[in-house]
């Protein structure tokens, strides 16, 4: 490959940017950052408190306010792809805190709820069920929320990624190293 053919592949920079607009750049990744270590730091937290993983609790939560759900609700109220909320699933029924019920007309479905393990576990959890990041969300007026929403589509739509490969991956948890 020549050097040309490589430097076609690199987008030409589009001329110097101001020292004013990379401090804004830094503190913008620098909020990035901060939400991202907010969200990893709940979900310790959640984890340390009752022995479930935040994205847990929430599918917990989820369930205990909508008896019956399908495991189609759940990927969809939690913003993950149906596979990833059926694995998610399968660890809160391992754990004793949901039940799967084939009920209703259509015995094909299965639906979801909580035990009387799980309620339990409700009660003394800490909150937000719904994880940190939604329950800040909610806190925005809808200006906000607005603005928001057309800000972050546009820096999605300036990476220039198709589909929802990740807007679907749940954010790993931070794990503390004691190395």
């Amino acid at each position: 490959m020549t050097n040309e053919t490589q430097n076609s592949r690199i987008p030409a920079r589009r001329g110097r940017r101001s020292q004013a607009r990379r401090e804004r750049e830094v503190a913008v990744i620098r909020h990035f950052r901060t939400v991202v270590k907010a969200i990893q730091a709940h979900s310790v937290w959640v984890e340390r408190q009752c022995g479930v993983s935040a994205a847990q609790l929430w599918a917990l939560w989820e369930i205990h306010a909508e008896p019956g759900l399908r495991v189609k609700d759940i990927s969809e109220r939690l913003s993950i792809k149906p596979a990833t909320a059926s694995n998610l699933l399968d660890k809160i029924e391992g754990k004793g805190l949901i039940r799967r019920d084939r009920c209703g007309p259509d015995q094909r479905v299965v639906q979801l709820f909580p035990t009387e393990k799980g309620e339990q576990l409700l009660d003394s959890a800490p909150g937000p069920a719904e994880g940190a990041l939604l329950n800040a969300l909610a806190r925005l007026n809808d200006l906000k929320l607005d603005e928001l929403a057309i800000s972050l589509n546009a820096l999605v739509e300036a990476f220039a990624i198709r589909g929802d490969e990740f807007a679907m991956a749940p954010i790993p948890p931070h794990v503390d190293r004691a190395d």
